[in-house]
């Protein structure tokens, strides 16, 4: 034999049994590619899981927690609310702090002070069905509930005008409704 065809059957020997050999080694270790891809997901789907529970828990926290501020707030409106019997119920609150009672020739906006009005508004006994000038127009109540008001329907406002509130349409100025004398 020729050393061609010992090399030629070396050769085939080799690539015969290397070849299962190679292949038994990559499908061994592509079971185990298989196998860790498989555990990956699993522990994604496990923090996505933990991810999800941990963001139902925090809404759920920031609802309860928002529900026992509502309640705070409605128990404390309940007992810090406008009384129409107390004459005195204005005195200690921030928005009077420069009220000195009525003065001749100006109405008095709370948190805002006092601002000079026409002279034939003085006195006004205002109505619902009329209109506030527009120069008057402007001194919104802040805090509506305080009163014991609804929130004002889209488009009007409660504004002060002399010591009464006057629910308005924005645009018009017309009185939808008055409470009289409030301080």
């Amino acid at each position: 034999m020729n050393r061609l065809t010992k090399a030629a059957i070396v050769a085939l020997a080799l690539t015969t049994t290397a070849a299962p050999l190679a292949a038994q080694a990559q499908n061994r270790d592509h079971r185990e590619w298989r196998q860790e891809r498989r555990e990956d997901r699993h522990d994604r789907r496990e923090d996505r899981r933990e991810w999800r529970e941990d963001r139902r828990e925090d809404r759920r926290e920031w609802r309860e927690d928002r529900r026992d501020d509502r309640r705070d707030y409605r128990q404390s409106r309940h007992y810090d609310r406008w009384d129409r019997n107390n004459r005195d119920w204005w005195r200690g609150r921030p928005e009077f702090r420069d009220y000195r009672g009525a003065r001749q020739g100006y109405w008095y906006a709370p948190g805002r002070g006092y601002y000079r009005v026409e002279p034939r508004y003085y006195g006004y006994r205002w109505r619902q069905g009329g209109y506030l000038p527009s120069a008057y127009r402007g001194y919104y109540v802040d805090d509506p509930y305080y009163y014991g008001l609804r929130p004002a329907p889209r488009g009007y406002r409660y504004v002060h005008a002399n010591n009464d509130i006057l629910l308005i349409a924005v645009a018009t100025g017309l009185i939808a409704s008055v409470l009289h004398d409030v301080y």
